[in-house]
């Protein structure tokens, strides 16, 4: 809280476990005897110079089935770690639980938070050694700033005789919340193409960041006279992805942006509300050539008709002739959206060269909300695959490419979309790059984080849900018979969040089977498949030297 000592989270191989340490910044050292813990999956929060939150391993029956803490205790400086008082407990079932408080002068105030699936939770304001629980939708995600609290819903929410939809972003006073008042003021209310992206504040106003069919624009909400007004940042790029964030909320009402596209080098800017548009501060160096490398905007046509938009970036000489090198990147999942973004690996290695790259804006991520999330959730998950599909055959039908030429990768959830589009779809396409990949989607609940995502995939142990997860369960649908594309499968020994056993087990039964597959894993790496840009490098050129051996 004195902004001089911070909390280092130091992790082995790259792993989501990590060991926590106290650090001096004005030093730059450890602290001598200051807080330490012991490898885990750690939530440490500051409470003043010498109490912490703390939840981590304390033992037996203190972390979820999902593997992080269950318990959040109070820990006081010079005190053994066994003797922390316990605050509060989550359920075994539950994904996690953790405390912290919120620092902003004048508006301290300490909260607990149950994250008790992927999309639910609960938040407890702590007063007086009493839990007050902040009545909201468990699917809503709630947050203060100051003297207001701030509402993202996940579903539609009647309250106070208002109808709210599912992806607005609601704000109250807290104090009038507490008191019983329900009379929200709502922020940002979606459309069929727009999405709230997420949301800081300054001292005096708050910045909301939503998407308008993928690209990002800046709000600045104000309160003054007893409402909300509303409006743009100044003079922001129409294109690419920008984040907003405060430089300091306590001071003032100066913020950062850093904004950046396929093509453009992530630079950093600084404004100030109210005082006309940011000035650009410094910027990232170009690591490609992009001269004469052009951005699409493009569209498919899902099998029940969805359109689904994609990112395309070229050449603008390329030949439409079905013959370039094309790499197809998707995701899908989580609510996670893909956005524009720079990356050095992509375009030196593959757009200098002269290859086509596309990114696929599949739903089950949040480029359109929550609707577009939830529309392939559990059972529905089939129509990730299918819009994945539909951007592959666009780009085929559109002459960019064939399915000679064409690859894909992801990873993580998006390595269980590889692992579908590979057994759903060989004939779409010639190569697979799959990292980190879920695969056997029959048992991924038993195996480290697992359990904490069956709110997105569903719950193996049910039988009805168990017949819908074989549907998409790539190691259960191989077959001996099928003629494959060819799969480079690429993983880390200590991933802790997917286990390595999707990957190698999947690698064994195509083996086993007579498919062209290639394997790689890393002994470090955790579940971004390398602990330092050493290891990132060598990944990143195992994946584009086996694109450039199989696609052109």
């Amino acid at each position: 809280p004195d902004r001089d000592r911070c909390l280092l989270s130091l992790s082995r191989g790259g792993a989501d476990a990590s060991v926590t340490r106290e650090f001096d910044l004005p030093s730059k050292s450890f602290v001598k005897d200051g807080f330490y813990v012991p490898e885990s999956k750690t939530q440490a929060a500051w409470i003043d110079r010498d109490t912490l939150f703390l939840g981590t391993d304390f033992g037996e029956g203190s972390m979820t089935e999902s593997g992080y803490p269950r318990i959040v205790k109070r820990w006081t400086r010079g005190t053994e770690l066994s003797e922390a008082k316990t605050v509060a407990e989550g359920r075994v079932e539950d994904v996690f639980t953790y405390a912290y408080r919120d620092q902003t002068k004048g508006f301290e105030r300490d909260f607990l938070y149950r994250g008790i699936t992927f999309y639910t939770n609960e938040l407890f304001l702590l007063r007086d050694g009493q839990q007050i629980k902040i009545d909201k939708p468990d699917s809503a995600n709630a947050s203060t700033h100051r003297q207001w609290l701030l509402l993202e819903l996940r579903d539609d929410w009647l309250v106070g005789g208002t109808q709210h939809a599912a992806g607005s972003l609601l704000v109250i006073n807290l104090d009038e919340f507490l008191g019983g008042s329900r009379r929200f003021d709502t922020l940002f209310t979606p459309t069929e193409r727009s999405s709230l992206a997420g949301w800081t504040g300054t001292k005096n106003h708050l910045l909301i960041n939503t998407l308008e069919n993928v690209r990002n624009i800046v709000h600045v909400a104000t309160h003054e006279d007893g409402s909300w007004q509303s409006t743009e940042l100044p003079d922001l790029p129409k294109f690419g992805t920008i984040n907003a964030s405060p430089v300091d909320q306590e001071e003032g009402d100066d913020y950062w942006l850093t904004i950046t596209d396929y093509l453009t080098p992530t630079s950093l800017w600084m404004g100030s509300v109210g005082a006309g548009p940011a000035t650009k501060i410094k910027s990232l160096p170009a690591y490609f050539d992009s001269e004469g490398l052009v951005i699409e905007q493009r569209e498919a046509t899902s099998k029940d008709g969805t359109t689904i938009p994609y990112f395309l970036v070229m050449r603008e000489s390329a030949s439409r002739d079905g013959e370039n090198p094309t790499l197809l990147y998707g995701y899908g999942g989580f609510e996670i959206s893909l956005t524009p973004g720079y990356s050095a690996t992509v375009g030196a290695n593959w757009l200098e060269k002269g290859g086509v790259y596309a990114v696929a804006n599949i739903r089950g991520g949040g480029e359109f909300g929550p609707r577009w999330h939830q529309a392939a959730l559990k059972q529905n998950r089939n129509k990730s695959y299918e819009d994945f599909a539909a951007v592959a055959q666009d780009l085929i039908d559109s002459q960019i490419t064939s399915s000679r030429h064409l690859g894909i990768q992801g990873g993580s959830n998006g390595g269980l979309l590889m692992g579908n589009m590979t057994t759903m779809y060989p004939n779409l396409f010639r190569s697979v790059v799959c990292q980190v990949p879920l695969l056997d989607m029959l048992r991924y609940h038993k195996l480290l984080a697992g359990a904490s995502w069956m709110g997105e995939y569903g719950d193996p142990d049910i039988p009805a849900e168990a017949a819908w997860l074989r549907t998409y369960s790539p190691y259960h649908n191989l077959d001996a018979s099928t003629d494959y594309p060819k799969v480079l499968f690429t993983t880390s020994t200590r991933d802790d969040r997917v286990h390595p056993g999707h990957a190698r087990k999947m690698m064994a039964r195509m083996l086993e089977q007579g498919h062209d597959v290639l394997y790689y894993e890393n002994i470090e790496g955790g579940h971004g498949g390398a602990a330092d840009n050493k290891q990132a490098a060598f990944m990143s050129a195992l994946a584009f030297a086996f694109l450039w051996e199989t696609l052109p």
